[in-house]
């Protein structure tokens, strides 16, 4: 359990990012490179290649069948990982095996990635291909809660904003660099790197394999550069199921003393569930809907990074001098404009200006939404607060999948999902509007 007092934590920035010294400029490097090896999955196999050019296309279907059967799958995904989330990161503090489990869970995204490299260009490995990727998502967050928690190992109150902006940009960045790996050693050639062509889906089965040595090897300098997370001695040892108990007093006590806190779990769960939609189905719709061929995607994901590791980086200045709400709101109403904008018109230069407009804004709303919650979380707990974050985001994972692939059942094309990534973005900014944003800069 975690204690708190008055004043509540919605307006305390916790001692781990007050009063300790920042983390050298290696550790900052190197946690972000996790960031950048991560891509891999982001990027090229959940974003613009294996989903968006294999998994969703003719040979598993139709781009309708394949978008609507991977949109319940990973909603599914959701729901484990709103189960699992909270007390794994419970569990990491009170061990002090962060950077463990970190590992571990690094290690099984890209198992499940080389894996992969098995899915047949045939209808009937639809579903297996779908639940690899949704398992990925599950492991991929568990990674992530850790990953997240150590950002206030290595930063302070001036600087938890652009560090966080760095690893984003370093995600987008790495995405960049492996995007263009991929389609000049693999999509582009007749005959790719090692002899592979597009006999039997093998050009894309190669990128799975590609992608899982990416994120492994850039997995490796943030356990080298990082110590491990100390355990916290007052914590008590629980049982798993035990851990469900106490996750439900924290939640309670939340609810007591520091409401704006658990607010903002909740708006951030909503607008964060939209902010993946549009990666997990952006270039999906790009595709299906705007008249998308291969080379076409690979140009957009490459044009798409630079704005976005663009954003995230600014961002990270704009939160320490502004705050994290101000660049939140700001960036959901953008997207918002431009999303309604892709809803009603038609054609790729339509999608070329609107698309990069929403890439601009979803890096600063992803940056800024990790450093509101890691100013938020008291010390010792990083790790239970950043799983709860985790929860609630993907508590209602399920929205914006289940949305969109409803819309597309209801209205017959696969254009109409945009609505159902409107309405999450949309309810998500209305419930974050009357949070207390927590003091930053100078005001921390």
């Amino acid at each position: 359990m975690w204690r708190m007092t008055n004043p509540p934590p919605a307006a305390v920035l916790p001692p781990a990012a007050n009063a300790k010294t920042p983390g050298t400029t290696w550790q900052v490097v190197a946690w972000s490179l996790w960031d950048w090896g991560g891509a891999a999955f982001n990027a090229v196999m959940t974003t613009f290649i294996f989903t968006a050019l294999y998994l969703t296309g003719d040979d598993f279907g139709g781009a309708d069948k394949a978008t609507a059967t991977l949109a319940f799958a990973l909603s599914i995904s959701g729901f484990a990982i709103a189960l699992l989330a909270p007390v794994a990161g419970q569990r990491s503090d009170h061990s002090g095996r962060r950077k463990l489990w970190l590992g571990i869970n690094t290690l099984i995204v890209v198992v499940l990635t080389g894996a992969c490299f098995f899915v047949q260009p045939h209808e009937s490995y639809l579903l297996f291909g779908c639940l690899l990727i949704a398992a990925g998502h599950v492991f991929f967050e568990l990674a992530g809660v850790n990953y997240n928690a150590m950002l206030l190992q290595i930063s302070t109150k001036k600087t938890i904003g652009r560090i966080s902006g760095y690893g984003w940009a370093a995600g987008y960045l790495g995405g960049i660099v492996a995007l263009l790996v991929v389609y000049y050693g693999l999509i582009k050639p007749e005959v790719g790197l090692f002899g592979i062509t597009s006999a039997d889906g093998m050009t894309y089965r190669a990128v799975a394999v590609f992608s899982a040595l990416w994120m492994l090897i850039f997995s490796i300098p943030v356990f080298l550069a990082i110590p491990e997370s100390k355990p916290d001695p007052n914590m008590p040892h629980v049982g798993f199921f035990q851990s469900y108990r106490e996750l439900f007093r924290t939640v309670v006590r939340l609810g007591r003393t520091a409401p704006h806190t658990l607010y903002f779990l909740i708006s951030s769960a909503i607008f964060r569930d939209g902010l993946a939609a549009i990666f997990t189905f952006g270039a999906v719709l790009a595709v299906g809907s705007f008249g998308f061929k291969t080379g076409d995607v690979l140009i957009f994901a490459i044009a798409g990074n630079v704005v976005a590791a663009a954003g995230a980086l600014s961002a990270g200045f704009l939160d320490d001098k502004f705050g994290p709400k101000a660049v939140i709101v700001t960036s959901l109403i953008g997207m918002l404009i431009s999303g309604t904008a892709l809803l009603f018109l038609d054609g790729k230069n339509a999608f070329w200006v609107f698309g990069l407009i929403l890439c601009l804004f979803v890096g600063p709303a992803q940056s800024s939404a990790r450093t509101f919650m890691g100013r938020l979380a008291p010390e010792g707990q990083e790790g239970e607060m950043f799983g709860l974050y985790a929860t609630t985001g993907r508590a209602v994972s399920f929205l914006a999948p289940q949305l969109f692939g409803l819309s597309i059942v209801i209205f017959g094309a696969q254009r109409w999902g945009i609505i159902g990534i409107l309405v999450v973005l949309l309810l998500g900014l209305l419930l974050l509007l009357p949070v207390k944003a927590p003091p930053h800069g100078a005001a921390a």
